[in-house]
């Protein structure tokens, strides 16, 4: 398996320019932008499904857990090293996917993602095209088993909702709701449908945070699958659980959503 394990998430909005484009309709505000959009997929799937395709989500946040996988006395360990959001609050849509592609270049980690394979890899290669971006490590790395593509292979990309789901083969659960059956906090005081309304109001701080606080819902499911598939045992999950606590208790006077995470998480366990 990989050395360096990345859990990560993406918010986005759509993207005003390539809905003006797409409608024809260039003097649009973004606003109005965004709303033909959702109505012009609307209209297309005959009332059932308003959301943008894919090529039409611009990312405003890239939120991440780097964890390194070492050996331990009994088996594998993994150890939180960061978990923070790429670029800054000023960082541009080709800025954040730079630095998502990059850290591929340079680490081939394994990726840990909730419905990464439908939605947010999907995302990143379309926006990463859009700005005429290479990364040829996403396509070299591997065999032709094991790669970032393999959808039924998880060494390069572990993509929680379809081993949770058997592929399809049962319900496709959301996030939140796997956290609620697992006992863990889950959404905060955000949700995704409030990321646009902070998005036009400039709060990419807000919207930061709180994709942060999903990379933490992530990473707790991502741990119990590894316990579950016997990939760490249950001293080597008590020790990563152990550092993802201290992680957030230490970082908490300077960035509070993590504490309020961990606040939510220790109500929950109590």
């Amino acid at each position: 398996m990989r050395r360096d394990v990345i859990v990560f998430d993406l918010e986005t909005v759509v993207d005003a320019d390539a809905a003006r484009r797409l409608l024809r309709q260039p003097d649009l505000s973004d606003e109005q932008a965004r709303d033909a959009l959702s109505a012009y997929f609307l209209e297309k799937t005959d009332g059932r499904n308003d959301f943008p395709r894919q090529p039409f989500h611009q990312i405003v946040a890239i939120a991440y857990a780097h964890l390194i996988r070492e050996p331990g006395e009994s088996g594998t360990e993994l150890v939180i090293r960061r978990l923070a959001s790429g670029g800054t609050e000023k960082s541009t849509e080709a800025e954040l996917l730079q630095g998502f592609f990059g850290l591929i270049e340079k680490r081939a980690p394994q990726l840990v993602s909730f419905n990464g394979r439908g939605f947010d890899v999907p995302v990143l290669k379309y926006r990463a095209m859009a700005h005429g971006l290479s990364c040829p490590r996403w396509f070299n790395e591997g065999d032709r088993w094991n790669n970032y593509d393999a959808r039924y292979s998880n060494e390069y990309h572990l993509d929680l909702l379809e081993v949770l789901s058997d592929y399809g083969a049962s319900a496709r659960c959301s996030l939140d709701e796997v956290a609620a059956a697992f006992n863990l906090p889950g959404k905060l005081e955000t949700s995704g449908d409030d990321v646009r309304k902070l998005f036009e109001r400039g709060q990419i701080g807000a919207i930061r945070d709180y994709c942060e606080t999903d990379v933490c819902s992530t990473l707790l499911i991502y741990l119990r699958w590894m316990l579950f598939s016997g990939a760490l045992d249950i001293p080597a999950y008590g020790r990563a659980v152990l550092g993802l606590r201290h992680y957030l208790e230490h970082e908490r006077a300077e960035r509070p959503h993590l504490g309020l995470f961990l606040d939510q998480w220790g109500e929950a366990a109590d």
